[in-house]
């Protein structure tokens, strides 16, 4: 397996994944996700891929197919009276296919992120997990992740 980021022809196989973390988000609270949908068109992909803002690192296997990914997005600093500017990467989004689980493709993606978070000077990575979503919540404290803040919601 290597690590490379994503381009144009990785599209398709993306689709597929954002469709298992769609239904996924689907079962733990089908009032806000639809399952079925995407959460993307091509061509949005295509845009984000291309932008050294939101990097997308691909897993990919010996044959170039894509096993997993990582959408990434750099916050850069902001001013502000009461805190430190400090640029950021937050990972928006990661997925490793479920046929491929245990491979630890999921902890490799986020060595190469943090690794490229420190290569570009970041203070932090952060990430949310949905409520619910056990597993992907283990995982990332099993990469040492702690809680940050909590956002809290009352349904009207």
């Amino acid at each position: 397996m290597k690590i490379r980021r994503a381009e144009k022809k990785d599209v398709g196989r993306i689709n597929e994944l954002l469709s298992q973390v769609l239904e996924i988000h689907a079962k733990l609270r089908p009032d806000l996700f639809i399952s079925g949908t995407r959460k993307y068109t091509n061509q949005e992909i295509e845009s984000i891929i291309a932008d050294d803002h939101t990097p997308v690192f691909a897993a990919v296997d010996d044959s170039d197919t894509l096993m997993g990914y990582a959408f990434c997005m750099i916050k850069e600093p902001v001013k502000s009276n009461n805190m430190p500017e400090f640029k950021s990467l937050y990972i928006d989004d990661l997925c490793v296919d479920e046929d491929a689980r245990g491979e630890h493709i999921g902890s490799s993606l986020y060595g190469h992120v943090c690794a490229y978070a420190r290569e570009i000077g970041c203070y932090n990575v952060t990430l949310n997990v949905w409520e619910g979503n056990d597993a992907a919540r283990a995982f990332y404290e099993e990469m040492g992740f702690k809680v940050q803040k909590t956002v809290m919601e009352k349904i009207l």
